[in-house]
């Protein structure tokens, strides 16, 4: 379905939209609000940390990758549950791997934060 917005009002509604997305999540989902409070702290801890900028950025940026996988597979689940709530293989294999999509953003963020600290520990 083609939107009849254009303009700015067109990325007026995109925000809203976006904005009703993050409520939605942030309400529904515990995993969101774990993964947002985990974001929220280690984002603070990067603050003192005596790197490069480039370096926070790119460890902020897998931060953010969290969150991000997190909305992708609390979409999938959303999806998989509307078509139907009963059990499917398919329909299971669809979460595990939105489940994966987080636990791999987890483990790159491990890595990647690991790789730039390290000089910092040893």
């Amino acid at each position: 379905m083609k939107s009849s917005v254009s303009g700015i009002r067109r990325i007026i509604k995109a925000c809203i939209y976006s904005y009703q997305g993050f409520c939605a999540a942030f309400k529904s989902e515990v995993a969101f609000r774990q993964d947002l409070l985990f974001c929220l702290v280690a984002g603070s801890f990067l603050i003192f940390l005596p790197i490069s900028g480039i370096e926070k950025a790119v460890m902020s940026l897998t931060l953010a990758l969290i969150l991000l996988m997190e909305l992708v597979n609390t979409a999938i689940e959303t999806v998989v549950d509307r078509v139907s709530p009963d059990y499917h293989k398919l329909s299971k294999k669809a979460k595990d791997i939105g489940s994966l999509l987080v636990f791999l953003s987890f483990v790159t963020t491990g890595i990647v934060w690991m790789i730039i600290l390290s000089p910092l520990i040893f």
